[in-house]
């Protein structure tokens, strides 16, 4: 029979001493006297050097995982916290670590990845590429609205009356799915968002339209998405659960109203069980349907359902470290027939497609999605790129043998795919293909390292550079460059 949750020991006067996956900071210990060996626990929200009392809420054979019941001694690395939802929302864990100590541990979480599982030769992995903005620098964010606001068990147990409304826009909680942390201030993003998405909850909590209930699918408000380009454009893309056309018409006359400066004023109406817009009809209210974002010139269309790097200024860097990595010089005039061929695999919109055009002969780049494929298309229309092939489909299916015989074997290959990695069979094609240097950037070393390891049998690894695309957060981007052998 299992063991109940409340038949898990707690401890005390544990150690932390280091950093884990996912964020979360660990310990080795035993856990009674008649363990055999110390295991690994893991502790969310925990610094290494801090000294904590545990209450451990799971146990398997190699590991624990427990949460915090009391500081007994801070770690002398851990600060402040800038946020009041910090530990709550779920976002940001590392908000109680200096930022540079975070991008310690993004190297360290980078070097462990490719050490321990792609087990080939390295060269030197230097320092992670820190943001130079910490704060304010997502440029899009994702809000829920719900009839359910978040309490917490202390407040609930208290017995208090709440004054307040039981309506939240905000975060779902982990674990809570019909929960919503109601949020004042997000610090992720610039101060207009909070303006914004403050205004849209206080003047529709005034007019008392509803929130969305998601076990009912009931409710006018459902989610709220906000855009800031670093072009200083903003687009508000609202979704509605009911077609209420002078409820929502109310509404969004207000929010142009109160903000003129907004760019592109969208909405959405969604009856379904989920709350993806991919299948939907995006309206324009007021403006165009889309904003733009600038990098070197270059114009990048992004309309509400486009993917665009959530960092914009840092994407810029992730990307002038792959153009590097690939040998493309922006300041090389050579011969349109002396500059490489590129293939940039999972393209997405084509963004680092069209970056890095001018310095090749031609790139053609693949991606699942034919939307992204669309814009990826437009994209380079905007900017004049007559150099871009682009097609949509899956890359196992599209990507073959006879692809490369008839659109030539590339001088050099870009891949940036989802955190999943690529599939065995495109490795087997990229190996068949044999393009002098591959240029690989992932969101995730584990699966990057993995992919490498596979890569091993022609290619050899000769640079490394972890990028933070989300500072506070234990997420990194690694950009690595492989050569022929």
């Amino acid at each position: 029979m299992a063991r109940k949750r409340n038949h898990l020991p707690e401890i005390y006067g544990v150690e932390v001493t280091g950093v884990a996956a996912e964020g979360k900071a660990l310990a080795r210990m035993k856990l009674r006297d008649t363990d055999e060996s110390p295991i690994v626990i893991f502790i969310p929200y925990a610094a290494p050097g801090d000294i904590v009392d545990l209450k451990i809420d799971k146990k398997k054979r190699s590991y624990a995982e427990a949460h915090i019941l009391r500081i007994v001694s801070p770690s002398p690395l851990r600060t402040e916290a800038r946020c009041s939802s910090f530990g709550t929302c779920g976002g940001c864990k590392w908000q109680h670590l200096p930022y540079n100590e975070q991008l310690k541990y993004k190297r360290q979480q980078v070097a462990d990845a490719l050490e321990r599982i792609a087990k080939v030769e390295l060269p030197e992995i230097p320092e992670t590429l820190g943001s130079e903005c910490e704060w304010g620098y997502r440029n899009k964010l994702e809000y829920t609205v719900s009839d359910k606001k978040w309490r917490s068990w202390e407040d609930i147990r208290s017995g208090k009356e709440f004054n307040d409304s039981g309506n939240a826009l905000g975060f779902h909680i982990p674990g809570a799915f019909d929960k919503v942390l109601h949020i004042d201030r997000c610090h992720l993003q610039d101060e207009k968002g909070d303006e914004i998405r403050n205004f849209i909850y206080d003047f529709a909590e005034s007019k008392g339209y509803s929130f969305y209930n998601i076990k009912n699918n009931t409710g006018l408000l459902r989610t709220l998405m906000l855009r800031i380009a670093s072009t200083g454009q903003i687009m508000v893309c609202l979704t509605f659960g009911e077609d209420s056309k002078g409820a929502i018409t109310d509404i969004l006359t207000a929010v142009r109203d109160r903000f003129p400066e907004i760019t592109s004023l969208l909405y959405v109406v969604n009856k379904k069980l989920n709350d993806s817009i991919a299948d939907q009809e995006v309206i324009s209210f007021s403006g165009p349907e889309y904003i733009e974002e600038e990098m070197e010139g270059l114009k990048f269309v992004i309309n509400a359902k486009s993917f665009y790097q959530t960092n914009s200024l840092q994407a810029y860097e992730l990307y002038k470290v792959a153009r590097s990595f690939a040998g493309l010089d922006p300041e090389m005039d050579n011969a349109a027939d002396a500059k490489p061929l590129v293939y940039d695999l999972y393209t997405g919109t084509g963004t680092i497609a069209n970056f890095v055009a001018r310095q090749a002969r031609q790139v053609v780049g693949i991606e699942y999605v034919e939307e992204a494929i669309a814009d990826a298309k437009l994209n380079a229309e905007v900017n004049g790129l007559d150099n871009t092939l682009f097609y949509a489909g899956d890359m196992k299916d599209i990507l073959t043998d006879e692809f490369v015989r008839q659109h030539g074997t590339p001088d050099v290959m870009i891949v940036d795919p989802p955190r999943a990695g690529m599939h065995e069979d495109v490795v087997k094609v990229i190996l068949n293909a044999g393009p002098k240097v591959i240029v690989y950037v992932s969101c995730n070393p584990a699966t990057q390292a993995r992919d490498i390891a596979l890569l091993d049998a022609k290619y050899r690894v000769t640079a490394v550079q972890p990028v933070d695309m989300f500072p506070h957060t234990h997420h990194v981007e690694n950009v690595v460059r492989l050569e022929l052998k």
